[in-house]
């Protein structure tokens, strides 16, 4: 039977969601924990994989095991086992076919910015000392929901077959001292989220116009774009599925 396990963690100590040769991933613990539980050894699908530093709040991942009887029991046991900057938060029954990565329809990220030093959220956030022209980076954005193609915010050499993805939210929002940017898209290429919020945050700041913008969304050169946003501000927060997949008891 295949299963969906729903999980949520704090990236600051990981090396991102995929496992990697010489360091500590998520999906490596996770892994481990899963397959010492239920004393077999166990792959898991992720639905997508976050850079080193990211977080998340909702991920999503598939494997495939024997009937698992009490899976609430699991989720305690699981939790339990785990480090304490990972938890999981359900397992769903799906369908066979399901996949957690091609079946995904809908992606949410945010990006947090906060205005001036906050010891208790360097952890969570770009912590800036002067603050951006919002309205600004939000008339940028705006371009991003009527464009198509974003390799000049893919990370270069990366294994796609294709750099198109469809935004249909991408919005600053600012209250008191903190700046949130949320995304929302089909896909997201790898680095992309992070490359965005870079760009924009020039335009902020005067270094980018909105005309310069538009011409690096039309050069498909990622030399054009500005630095990536550091990673502990970014937080995958949604990933949406059809109802189809899930099986009802």
């Amino acid at each position: 039977m295949r299963y969906f396990i729903e999980i949520a963690y704090n990236g600051k100590n990981y090396f991102g969601w995929q496992r990697q040769p010489e360091q500590i991933s998520v999906q490596q613990v996770l892994e481990e924990a899963l397959s010492t539980l239920l004393r077999k050894q166990l792959k898991l699908t992720g639905a997508g994989r976050t850079d080193a530093g990211v977080h998340a709040k909702q991920l999503f991942a598939h494997f495939d095991f024997d009937v698992i009887e009490d899976l609430e029991a699991l989720v305690y046991r699981l939790n339990s086992f785990l480090p304490k900057d990972i938890s999981v938060k359900k397992f769903f029954k799906v369908k066979d076919d399901a996949h957690a990565r091609f079946h995904a329809t809908e992606r949410a990220y945010k990006y947090i910015v906060i205005l001036g030093k906050d010891p208790f959220l360097q952890d969570f956030s770009f912590q800036l000392h002067k603050t951006p022209d919002v309205i600004l980076m939000n008339q940028a954005a705006e371009l991003l929901l009527h464009h198509r193609d974003f390799q000049c915010f893919s990370r270069t050499n990366t294994d796609v077959k294709t750099y198109h993805c469809s935004i249909i939210k991408a919005q600053w929002e600012a209250k008191n001292n903190k700046l949130t940017f949320t995304i929302v898209a089909d896909r997201f290429l790898r680095n992309m989220v992070r490359a965005i919020v870079g760009t924009l945050l020039d335009v902020g700041f005067g270094k980018t116009t909105i005309e310069e913008f538009s011409e690096i969304l039309q050069s498909k050169n990622r030399e054009n774009a500005g630095a990536s946003a550091p990673a502990q501000g970014l937080f995958l927060t949604k990933v949406v599925y059809p109802d189809s997949i899930f099986l009802r008891n």
